[in-house]
């Protein structure tokens, strides 16, 4: 914050408003995982307190699981922005955006109930995945070929 008040007299107009709503979707997101957290923190006690919390049982693992993703999910994002506000990447990048996706078909893959769900649907997700790796690697591939050229340019 203390970066966003000093740069701030030398920002223009649309800078200024790019900077307002980063802070404001920051502190968004910040309830989001407090709220989340809680959440997750209550139904764990729960569980342990009753005695549900039994690892084996696939349907607790996955609810667990599935809800600590989404705090991971949250944190990933809230941290893409504040990249933004740091001044250390003008908008979001495309590859954390890939990445953040990757989690959450992570996050389904965990808590999809494969018995229950339709063939298409896991081929679908599977799908995804695949199309969203291929391109991480190409933008990857993308960042290297960047950064070497920027390394073999002459200062």
């Amino acid at each position: 914050m203390r970066d966003t008040r000093r740069a701030w007299p030398g920002l223009s107009l649309y800078e200024r408003f790019e900077e307002v709503v980063v802070v404001v979707l920051t502190g968004l997101i910040g309830l989001v995982i407090i709220a989340a957290m809680i959440n997750l923190c209550f139904r764990a006690v729960l569980l342990v307190i009753f005695g549900l919390l039994d690892p084996v049982e696939h349907s607790v693992f996955q609810a667990v699981f599935g809800m600590i993703f989404t705090v991971l999910i949250a944190l990933e994002f809230n941290h893409s922005i504040l990249s933004v506000l740091r001044r250390q990447e003008s908008i979001v990048q495309l590859r954390t955006v890939i990445l953040i996706a990757l989690l959450a078909l992570a996050r389904k893959f965990i808590i999809l109930d494969a018995s229950k769900t339709e063939p298409l649907t896991i081929i679908g997700l599977a799908a995804a995945v695949l199309a969203l790796g291929t391109v991480h690697w190409l933008v990857r591939d993308q960042d290297r070929k960047d950064a070497q050229t920027a390394g073999d340019a002459p200062s």
